[in-house]
């Protein structure tokens, strides 16, 4: 359960500073409290999305990962991410991606800033 939550906070640090850096993502609300729930119940789509859709997808383009020596991965990260704005838009969450390459520069980002953090808090 504490990696859940630990994961969860993680990724949810990571797409606020996708959101931050990245002028296609908004992530918008009237105080930081707001924005702070918002941040949390998008970490949690993405990670259910990640959990239930990005396995499928990624058995199914399995030949381009072959092909591309595994860069697909990237695009496939994107669609995630862009998948959760669209899931946040219907769950009426203030976050929103406006393109492929905000999602595919947000995906980069959340990647790298998620990467960072799990090096940083170790497994335990």
């Amino acid at each position: 359960m504490k990696s859940f939550v630990v994961k969860t906070l993680i990724n949810a640090l990571a797409i606020w500073v996708a959101a931050w850096i990245v002028t296609g993502i908004t992530l918008s609300g009237d105080d930081w409290q707001q924005k702070t729930v918002t941040v949390i119940a998008v970490a949690l789509i993405f990670g259910l999305v990640n959990f239930l859709i990005k396995p499928f997808v990624k058995l199914f383009s399995l030949p381009l990962f072959v092909l591309t020596l595994g860069l697909i991965t990237f695009v496939i990260n994107a669609l995630m991410l862009w998948l959760t704005s669209w899931a946040s838009d219907k769950l009426d969450l203030d976050f929103h991606v406006d393109g492929f390459w905000a999602a595919l520069l947000g995906a980069l980002i959340i990647s790298v800033v998620s990467w960072g953090l799990n090096l940083a808090l170790g497994d335990d």
